[in-house]
């Protein structure tokens, strides 16, 4: 949000620079993001905040205000003229110029009313018009179609304002000649990030009274007059309102009579500084009040109304949209309507999208004479609604979305009826038509003194709280209980905020509020006072963290994923052909974005969507996430929400090292070794792998974890379609999808540990012959087994198959440790040992020695 500083002080009066005002606002949680001069001198680099400022600073000798007396034709070029001009120097000037705007005075003698302008001589820096950006230029003289030209009046883009260069500034009639421009209307425009717990501040008077109540200075009030010499506007509008809980409040005024012209200049100048492009003195006063006062307004052309009543008086009627129904919106967009909205219509159709967005045929055009103005209040989370399903954004519909009070609407409406009738002409018709059928309660809220010194850690007393709200605009009554030491504030809620709640979360939100205005800055580092609650242990988010740690020790990277997707989406984690994942969603109300509907099922899906997008960016990846999937139970109004860890892996097997790295592409058993890590550091006892088959991998390389026994999830590498389907790399993906509750169910804190061994191991390989289907993991059961409390650790380290052992056969070569706690093994010991594991392997498996 863009703001003058001009505007602001409108309303409070100010002498501390733009970069101490932007302090204060960032601290009281209105960050300031930028601050440009428009005009002003710019500060010396010692004084600025940590905020980007930058900006153009007009010469006072050689940018001025002025007044054109004559414009001549060029003797040379019909799309040039001359200037006859006062600039206040007792000296006529002859400026050169291609304004398009000045042709309707080209030739027609000395000028009846002298057009202001402003003016920048031989010399002055400014932006030049005709380059994209803001580059700068200096004014020289030069010879344009044998004219001399050593000056020029200057249009919105060489002076900053905007960025609007196709005619010159024509200021407002009683602008003095021969100031500096920057006297007349310099300015300083700040942009300002304004949270949606803020949203009572988007606009002018709300940064206003933010800054009142900062430097202690006094708000100045608004006046809703307005000057009404026409008949009562009861019988010429009706208004009916049939969903409250939607439409809380709708008022309407009128007035006739009005002339379209364009604002007067500081209107437009505002508008364009703020980022609003003007259009006409009647759509201009709605936007004005929108940014001034933050009620958005919107004006209907009141004849096209009546036209469409048949000549009666019209009646204005909120609903929701009936099927099939379609608008045409300002932006020229036939938009078809979805059945939640609420729509602003007469009895013949729609007008205009609630909140959002006017209809095309209702609008106010060169054509209008008589206006209806229309204030309304709207639920702000089906604005939201329409916003995202329309895709449609407007600075009203920004607001609203935030939520706007229903008592702004009678404000708003007052106030921009009144604009229009000072920059229109027209006459007001007596009274608001205002259907008021769902009132906003009046929120108070009982504040304890000890309760705000004993969340802040600060003394205040009763009268600098009652000071700092009353800034604010909240009404406070002190009260004192008899036999009661604590004081009580009864605070009442102002009428233009939504966001204080009732009870114990009011107290927390007028603390928050008391906090800002004393500045978070000020208040001390202190120990907490109050008795610590009892310290539980959270086993199973202890854990989590513990399965974290080991993840990210082998070398995977954690990635934090959108919970929210689309169930097409999630469909691509599945091979095509296979089943759909047919259960329920939890669907969103109100989804941010057409891709983020429901709650995700699969969080494997999510991962792989991160690593499809980082795999253009890096060679390799190794990535993992634990967190809920969303599962609709019946009867039960909450989902299920397991806990699921997803692994994903693809590249080279070891980064890039100077020392080398084996960059040869992971295969299946990388995932399998992480999850062979994973489940050593959570100490899970019985854990076996099956070979499966899974509509996300690839079949014959695809297991199923088992621990205890119960299936814990799966893991293997991605099915090729699957793969392409989230345009991942041709290359191995792998992948694991594992079931965290099962995981930690089965963990157990205690678990045997060995001292560090005293005694000599003894080492030896085993080379093994069994047939093609038995697993390596059942040879290294059984070698355990047989081994016993002597066998210290069993590793493969070679498989080969060929002739030399038979078709159908493997060998599988172990390296196996002995060793003994209490002494050194002998020969005969090992030996001994190694007989009982040959005899278990033959009988069991089959298995011979080789060789």
């Amino acid at each position: 949000m863009k703001i003058p500083l001009s505007w602001i002080k409108d309303f409070v009066e100010l002498n501390e620079t733009p970069e101490a005002i932007a302090y204060k606002l960032t601290f009281a949680g209105l960050e300031v993001e930028e601050i440009e001069y428009v005009g002003l001198p710019l500060p010396q680099p010692a004084e600025r905040q940590e905020v980007k400022t930058h900006g153009l600073a007009w010469d006072r000798e050689r940018i001025v205000t002025a007044q054109i007396l004559e414009v001549l034709p060029h003797p040379n070029a019909d799309r040039l003229t001359l200037l006859r001009l006062d600039d206040g120097s007792g000296k006529e000037q002859m400026v050169l110029t291609g304004a398009p705007n000045l042709f309707p005075y080209k030739g027609a003698g000395p000028l009846a009313k002298p057009l202001k302008v402003a003016y920048a001589r031989e010399g002055a820096v400014l932006y030049d018009g005709h380059k994209p950006g803001r580059e700068r230029m200096t004014l020289k003289r030069a010879k344009i179609r044998g004219v001399e030209s050593y000056s020029m009046v200057c249009s919105e883009k060489e002076l900053g304002i905007s960025d609007e260069h196709e005619g010159i500034i024509m200021l407002d009639d009683d602008a003095p000649v021969g100031v500096p421009l920057a006297d007349y209307m310099g300015d300083v425009v700040f942009t300002i990030k304004t949270n949606p717990n803020m949203a009572r501040n988007i606009n002018v008077y709300g940064i206003a009274r933010e800054i009142a109540a900062l430097t202690g200075r006094p708000l100045k009030p608004l006046s809703y007059d307005f000057k009404a010499d026409g008949p009562s506007i009861v019988g010429q509008v009706h208004v009916r309102i049939t969903n409250p809980d939607l439409n809380p409040r709708f008022v309407a005024a009128l007035i006739k009579g009005v002339t379209i012209r364009p604002s007067p200049y500081h209107v437009q100048r505002r508008l364009r500084l703020c980022g609003v492009r003007p259009i006409n003195n009647i759509v201009d006063a709605t936007n004005y009040v929108m940014l001034e006062i933050g009620q958005p307004l919107h004006a209907f052309d009141y004849d096209v109304l009546v036209r469409r009543a048949g000549g009666k008086a019209p009646t204005i009627i909120t609903r929701t949209a009936r099927p099939g129904e379609t608008l045409v919106t300002l932006d020229g967009v036939e938009r078809k309507l979805d059945d939640f909205t609420i729509l602003v219509c007469d009895e013949q159709g729609v007008l205009a999208l609630g909140g959002v967005m006017g209809g095309a045929e209702s609008e106010v055009s060169e054509r209008t004479v008589n206006v209806l103005l229309e204030g309304a209040s709207w639920e702000f989370i089906n604005i939201r609604r329409t916003m995202q399903a329309q895709r449609l954004y407007s600075e009203a519909g920004y607001r609203f979305s935030r939520g706007v009070h229903p008592a702004m609407t009678v404000r708003g409406v007052s106030r921009g009826i009144e604009y229009m009738r000072q920059w229109g002409g027209g006459v007001i018709a007596q009274g608001l038509v205002d259907e008021y059928p769902k009132p906003a309660p009046v929120v108070t809220v009982e504040l304890p003194i000890g309760e705000v010194r004993r969340i802040l850690g600060i003394e205040l007393s009763a009268d600098e709280i009652v000071r700092i709200l009353e800034s604010l605009q909240f009404r406070c009554e002190v009260q004192s209980a008899t036999g009661n030491p604590q004081t009580t504030i009864r605070v009442t809620v102002p009428d233009h905020r939504l966001d204080i709640g009732e009870g114990v979360v009011g107290q927390a939100d007028l603390i928050e509020e008391i906090a800002r205005i004393y500045g978070y800055e000020r208040i001390p580092e202190t120990l907490l006072a109050d008795e610590l609650p009892p310290q539980r242990r959270n086993l199973s988010l202890e854990l989590e963290e513990l399965a974290r740690d080991v993840l990210v020790n082998a070398g995977l990277q954690e990635v934090m994923t959108y919970s929210l997707t689309a169930p097409e989406k999630e469909r691509r984690v599945l091979a095509p052909g296979a089943p759909a994942d047919d259960r329920p969603y939890v669907t969103l109300v109100n989804p941010i974005a057409a891709d983020r509907v429901v709650m995700r099922h699969s969080l494997l899906a999510s991962v792989l969507e991160v690593a499809a997008y980082n795999a253009r960016l890096r060679d390799r990846l190794a990535l993992f996430e634990i967190a809920p999937v969303y599962l609709v139970e019946e009867k039960e109004a909450l989902p299920r929400e397991p806990r699921r860890l997803a692994i994903v892996l693809t590249g080279a097997r070891q980064p890039l090292a100077w020392q080398g790295s084996d960059r040869g592409l992971m295969d299946f058993f990388d995932v399998k070794g992480v999850v062979e890590a994973l489940v050593a550091g959570l100490h899970l006892p019985d854990v076996s792998y099956a070979p499966v088959t899974h509509p996300t991998f690839l079949p014959g390389r695809t297991a199923q974890l088992l621990v205890a026994g119960q299936p814990a999830g799966w893991l293997g590498e991605l099915h090729p379609r699957v793969r392409e389907q989230f345009d991942l790399p041709n290359q191995p993906v792998l992948a694991a999808d594992l079931d965290v509750e099962v995981l930690l169910k089965h963990v157990n804190e205690r678990y045997p540990v060995s001292a560090v061994p005293e005694y000599p191991p003894v080492k030896e390989d085993l080379a093994l012959v069994v047939e093609e289907a038995v697993p390596a993991a059942q040879v290294e059961a059984a070698i355990r087994a047989a081994g016993g409390e002597l066998l210290a650790s069993v590793t493969l380290f070679d498989v080969y198959r060929g002739e030399q052992i038979g078709t159908g056969r493997k060998s599988l070569a172990y390296s196996l440790i002995y060793q003994a706690p209490d002494r050194t093994l002998t020969d005969a010991d090992v030996a001994k040992v190694r007989a009982k594991i040959v005899k278990r392997l033959q009988e069991t498996l089959g298995a011979s020695l080789r060789g």
